[in-house]
C-alpha cells in the first residue's frame, strides 16, 4: 500500500510533492518502481477522493490499482484504504506500507524487511539508529540535549500482519498515527500482540519533504541500481 493522498504543506509547491519531477519522472512513479522489487500479489496506491494527477501523471501499470479513499491524514487515509482491502487479505497476510515520496529505498534494505520479518508474528519497520546529537527547544532556543541512546529514526515500508493492523489503527479512530508502528505500539502495550520489530534501513531512504530534497533524491537514484 502507497499513500499518496498528501497534500504536502511543507514542500511548498502549488503542485502535491508526489508528484513533482524526479530525474524526469513524478516522484510517485520512481517509488513505485523501486517497489517492484518486492514480490507481491498487488500494489494499491490510495488517492485523494478528487485526485485527479495520478491517472494524467502516472497512468495505468501492471499490478498496480487505486483507490480513492484518501483522508485528511495519514491515518485516514491507511485506516480507509485498509478497511477497503478486507475481501483482498487473509488474517496472517502481510501488508506493506511505504511512503509516496520515498523513492530511493534500496533494493537490499527491501530485501532485508522481507526476510527478518518473514517468519514474525506482527511485523516491523525498517528505521535506522539516531546518529545526530538532539535538542530540545523552548522558541529558537535549545534547552536540553537529548539521550539518543536507543532512539531509532523510523523510516517506511513498514510491514505488519492484515489483523494486527487491523485490529491496532481500529482501537482509536481519532488517533492521527504518524506510522503505522505507533498504532502497533500502542497495541501492544496492551499486552494484545509483541512490539514492532525494527530492522536495519539506509540513510538513502530519503523522504522528500522540502524541495531542496528533490536535488539529494535525484543525486541517490542516479548511482543506484
Amino acid at each position: 500500500m502507497v499513500p499518496a493522498a498528501g497534500i504536502g504543506e511543507r514542500f511548498g509547491s502549488g503542485t502535491a510533492k508526489q508528484y513533482a519531477d524526479l530525474n524526469g519522472a513524478p516522484v510517485l512513479a520512481r517509488t513505485l518502481e523501486r517497489l517492484r522489487a518486492i514480490p507481491c500479489e498487488r500494489t494499491f496506491v490510495v488517492l485523494a477522493t478528487d485526485d485527479t494527477e495520478y491517472e494524467r501523471r502516472i497512468g495505468r501499470r501492471d499490478g498496480i490499482e487505486f483507490l480513492h479513499c484518501g483522508g485528511t491524514t495519514r491515518a485516514a487515509t491507511v485506516r480507509n484504504a485498509v478497511a477497503a482491502l478486507t475481501s483482498h487479505c487473509k488474517p496472517d497476510d502481510w501488508l506493506l506500507v511505504h511512503d509516496a515520496v520515498r523513492p530511493c529505498v534500496p533494493h537490499d534494505a527491501l530485501a532485508r524487511l522481507s526476510r527478518e520479518l518473514a517468519d514474525d508474528a506482527v511485523g516491523g519497520l525498517l528505521a535506522i539508529p539516531v546518529a545526530d546529537t538532539l535538542k530540545r527547544a523552548a522558541g529558537d532556543r535549545a534547552i536540553h540535549t537529548e539521550n539518543r541512546e536507543s532512539l531509532w529514526q523510523a523510516q517506511t515500508p513498514q510491514m505488519f500482519r492484515y489483523s494486527i493492523l487491523v485490529t491496532a489503527l481500529n482501537r482509536d479512530k481519532q488517533a492521527a498515527f504518524t506510522d503505522e508502528a505507533q498504532a502497533v505500539e500502542q497495541l501492544a502495550a496492551t499486552g494484545a500482540c509483541a512490539s514492532p520489530r525494527l530492522v536495519r534501513g539506509s540513510i538513502v531512504n530519503l523522504k522528500i519533504t522540502y524541495p531542496e530534497d528533490l536535488a539529494l533524491a535525484g543525486a541517490i537514484l542516479a548511482v543506484q541500481t
